[in-house]
């Protein structure tokens, strides 16, 4: 399933868990030796909400949270007749997220996530720079100096505002900032452009999986980070290179509104042996 772009493969753990998830995600994540995807998510029960995400990178690293993952996990469960409900609650690493579902004949065309509040203070993010939150401080990367703001969604976030997106070269700049040292636990990065008050079009280099075509906690750190420096208003459409999502920043409820899709690939079934390699889809 994708969520503008971002591609995860979805296994029910509802009855049957996966004992090395962290392995999997590495062998079915190869884009020219396996299926491909950005990465593993498993919907499983949970004792203190409607469903329990698990995520994990391409890479095999756990993350806490992911918007589009989690709107794709809200389709699922609806139309595989694992739930009734079109209000529904999923359990994170980073808490539980409420979700509102449009259904259309059956099919759930948008889903809309209170994605909870922004974290801003460096220490809970984490970052080494910035006072008391990180708006526009100066990080040196690889020589070359950026205005960055830090936000965590769940997960991690260093947001800068550049002119152009479409002439970055992501796969020479975005590692500088995943593993710069001022980001104790790796950062997702997003490179956005504002094109006016009500639009902003962003591209992501995420930790763990590289540049993607989209990142929900990225288009909800980017909007705060909007609103932050001054740049936008509150309710604003981010452009990612696989679609478009909706952002409503509220700040009186210190809360963020995520709007998308989520859409189905494919199905199917994978045969893992004992050694976890990849038998057949």
């Amino acid at each position: 399933m994708h969520g503008c772009g971002n591609d995860y493969i979805y296994v029910n753990c509802m009855e049957k868990i996966i004992e090395n998830p962290e392995e999997v995600a590495v062998r079915v994540s190869d884009r020219h030796f396996g299926i491909g995807s950005d990465g593993l998510i498993l919907i499983c029960p949970s004792e203190t909400a409607d469903f329990r995400m698990q995520m994990y990178n391409a890479d095999g690293s756990e993350g806490k949270m992911c918007g589009n993952g989690v709107r794709c996990i809200a389709k699922y469960v609806y139309e595989y007749g694992l739930t009734n409900k079109d209000k529904i609650s999923v359990e994170t690493k980073s808490g539980i997220k409420y979700l509102d579902l449009t259904v259309e004949n059956g099919k759930v065309i948008l889903v809309k996530v209170d994605m909870g509040a922004p974290i801003l203070a460096p220490e809970q993010i984490p970052v080494k720079i910035g006072g008391d939150i990180c708006v526009g401080q100066t990080l040196s990367v690889d020589g070359t100096d950026y205005q960055v703001t830090c936000v965590s969604m769940g997960n991690p976030h260093a947001v800068t505002f550049v002119d152009n997106t479409d002439s970055l070269k992501l796969d020479q700049i975005g590692p500088g900032f995943e593993h710069h040292k001022a980001f104790p636990d790796r950062i997702n990065t997003e490179f956005v452009q504002i094109i006016n008050r009500k639009e902003v079009k962003m591209r992501v280099w995420e930790r763990g999986s590289g540049e993607t075509l989209a990142c929900g906690t990225g288009a909800c750190a980017v909007a705060v980070a909007c609103v932050l420096n001054d740049k936008t208003e509150h309710e604003i459409t981010v452009h990612l290179l696989g679609g478009d999502l909706l952002l409503n920043y509220d700040e009186k409820n210190n809360t963020v509104w995520m709007t998308g899709p989520a859409e189905v690939i494919c199905d199917g079934d994978i045969v893992i042996d004992k050694e976890y390699k990849m038998e057949g889809f």
